[in-house]
């Protein structure tokens, strides 16, 4: 045995010490040869003594040494078990296929299990399983176990590396231990909760119809609504520990903590409704929007977020509440149709604004979205007609123009007194577009749902004009925006514009018929959707010769059409007593999209409807077409799915879907909602 042992490192060079002396001695000794015999031969006999005496230590004392030193390990590694056993932190090893090795007194005291327990660790642990064993050198698990938080921090040890210079055993490449460190955050969950908690959350509050409500009650109690306005939102925020202050006569600022605002989350801010109720003889309901900005770097941030929010919820028309949590936007409420406003003080000035644009450039491009409908194609004819108005050269983006547009474009591409050129594709209009051309954009304010979304970088002048609410995807560009919710479509946001556009403006009647159809088409005949100024823009549009025969024969359906709209209404499926669900059939339709629509707008005469969805699928994309009358908001619904609209009309598209996920998920979103309370 003692044989076999070796000392090595610097234990070996300290012990190698006397013969390396012993070598300087021996060549001294011929030096002193060289110089004296007599006393080389003292040095010599000194010499030999000397070796003598360290031969017989090395041999005698090389045991006791070795044994010390052994000793010395055995009890240094035993004071090291001592600790790592009594160690505060619960600490495990584990093997490859996670069984417990060995624990620790603090971690067999965690888990209630005794020292000699070698089960796998999931057995203690559940959400530590065979998956979550780091692969590489570490992972982290954090689980709850008997009412505590706790973080698992795993680490690999590898066998071989252990063991690859004891010569003892022989290991696989794969053979590793795991060793298991367990960490109680209990408190420190519970420090950053309260952290988040009292985090300052800022907000804006405006009332959306002020001054309509007060103009529809007597002028003496005029103050007295105003005063109970302000007292139920008071007594509202100060129950959260929330603080509202005025700012203006119509807008307030919203100042609470993060634990407050989950509060009103739960409370799906009720304050929208509960607003609605102060009645003093108004005939017009009060209601409110609300823009609140989370989790931002400062507080200034957090303010900017809000001013978004708030900007937001009023042009997606107003009566909700908008959170924006840096890029993700949370919405409540938006139940309830907006009032139109019977003043046009904001359509006079966005015209003389576009006006001024289209004066300044030389050139004028108009695009709507993709698959353009007859809404889309109508308003881009009044913004051609206004630009050729003044003389500008215009042109107007369609891509694959379906068949329920044709009709109008066969109108204008066989009249002579039309360029050629009027409509273009992406690829023309790429080149044609620069930093000299107004981009008109109608009938939609999302960027990807245009015609050439790369046109709105090429240009610096951007406009926007369209009726549907704002969501979180929005045209940011844009030099000017005239987004009217309350508006029936595109064509009577376009119409009311050309009024004030010029004073000797002349719209000739084919104008005048795809302006009309966009408003008749969106409006179903104008019965949904309507207020005073859809009538007004009608009334005006026939003044310039619209005529409602032509309109109408241009828009009958074929016989394809109308078998498939046929089919989508006779198979389809009442869920939940009250969502009418169809599909539509797509084979052999060339506009299976305006089908689907026009499916979804039948199905609402069905007693006990209160909202259709038609899907139909359309170059390898399932289309949604979703319609209500009042009793369900339909834009929040498709928005979950991607999509949005009107709060009556809405619409998504999902893309390499079947029709049977698209309809499952339909499903699986309404049940949500349901659940929550949103809808």
């Amino acid at each position: 045995m003692k044989g076999n042992m070796k000392i090595k490192g610097q234990l070996k060079l300290y012990m190698q010490w006397p013969v390396i002396l012993a070598v300087l001695l021996v060549i001294m000794d011929i030096c002193v040869f060289q110089i004296s015999v007599k006393a080389g031969a003292v040095t010599t006999f000194f010499l030999i003594v000397y070796l003598g005496i360290a031969v017989f230590q090395y041999r005698h004392s090389r045991a006791n040494i070795l044994n010390e030193l052994i000793s010395f390990a055995t009890q240094y590694g035993q004071v090291q078990k001592s600790l790592l056993k009594e160690f505060i932190v619960p600490y495990a090893l584990l093997d490859g296929r996670g069984r417990v090795l060995w624990m620790n007194d603090a971690f067999s005291n965690l888990c209630g299990k005794p020292s000699r327990y070698h089960k796998c660790i999931t057995g203690i642990f559940q959400e530590i399983t065979l998956e979550r064993l780091p692969k590489e050198e570490s992972s982290e698990v954090k689980f709850h176990f008997q009412e505590r938080d706790y973080r698992a921090s795993m680490r690999r040890i590898s066998i071989e590396k252990m063991l690859e210079d004891s010569g003892l055993i022989e290991t696989e490449a794969d053979n590793h231990l795991t060793a298991l460190y367990v960490f109680d955050e209990t408190d420190v969950n519970r420090y950053i909760l309260e952290r988040d908690n009292e985090k300052l959350v800022t907000g804006l509050l405006y009332l959306d119809n002020y001054e309509e409500a007060l103009n529809s009650v007597e002028e003496v109690r005029r103050s007295l609504l105003v005063a109970l306005i302000e007292r139920k939102l008071n007594k509202y925020f100060s129950e959260v520990d929330g603080l509202v202050k005025k700012l203006e006569k119509d807008k307030f600022i919203l100042i609470m903590c993060q634990r407050s605002l989950e509060e009103l989350k739960e409370k799906r801010f009720n304050i929208l409704e509960e607003v609605k109720t102060i009645n003093i003889g108004n005939d017009m309901a009060v209601t409110i929007s609300i823009g609140i900005g989370i989790n931002g770097e400062n507080y200034v941030q957090n303010y900017e977020y809000s001013r978004i929010a708030i900007d937001l919820a009023l042009g997606r028309g107003g009566d909700q509440v908008v959170i924006k949590d840096n890029d993700n936007m949370i919405y409540f409420g938006g139940k309830s149709q907006q009032m139109g406003k019977t003043t046009r003080v904001k359509a006079r000035v966005k015209a003389h604004a576009l006006k001024e644009f289209m004066v300044a450039n030389d050139k004028v491009v108009v695009m709507g979205h993709k698959i353009s409908d007859v809404d889309s194609i109508g308003a881009g004819i009044g913004i051609y007609r206004a630009a050729k108005s003044l003389n500008k050269r215009a042109h107007i983006v369609v891509n694959n123009p379906t068949m329920s547009v044709r009709p109008i474009m066969e109108n204008f591409l066989s009249n002579p007194d039309y360029d050629e050129h009027m409509f273009i594709n992406s690829n023309e209009a790429k080149d044609i577009v620069d930093n000299n051309t107004v981009v008109v954009v109608v009938d939609t304010n999302k960027p990807s749902y245009t015609e050439c979304e790369e046109l709105l970088s090429r240009s610096k002048t951007i406009v926007v004009l369209d009726h549907h609410r704002q969501g979180a995807e929005v045209i940011s560009n844009a030099v000017l925006s005239y987004i009217e919710p309350f508006a029936s479509s595109a064509c009577e946001m376009v119409s009311e514009i050309l009024q004030y556009f010029s004073d000797n403006i002349k719209i000739y009647n084919i104008e005048a018929d795809a302006l009309y159809a966009g408003i008749m088409i969106d409006t179903n005949n104008f019965t949904a959707k309507t207020g005073v100024r859809t009538f007004e823009a009608a009334a005006f549009l026939r003044r310039c010769g619209a005529d409602v025969t032509r309109v109408r024969k241009m828009f009958r359906d074929d016989v394809d059409s109308y078998r498939a709209k046929a089919e989508a209404v006779r198979n389809v499926e009442t869920y939940r007593g009250c969502y009418a669900i169809g599909v539509c059939p797509s084979k052999g339709l060339d506009s299976p999209t305006v089908v689907a629509a026009q499916a979804a707008n039948e199905l609402l005469d069905i007693n006990s409807v209160k909202a259709s969805f038609v899907l139909t699928e359309y170059n390898n994309t399932i289309y949604i077409s979703a319609r209500a009358i009042d009793e369900v908001n339909v834009q929040i619904i498709m928005e979950r799915m991607g999509g949005g609209g009107h709060i009556n009309i809405a619409g998504t598209q999902l893309a390499d879907k079947t029709v049977t996920v698209a309809i499952v998920q339909l499903k699986e979103t309404i049940d949500q909602m349901i659940k929550e309370g949103a809808i």
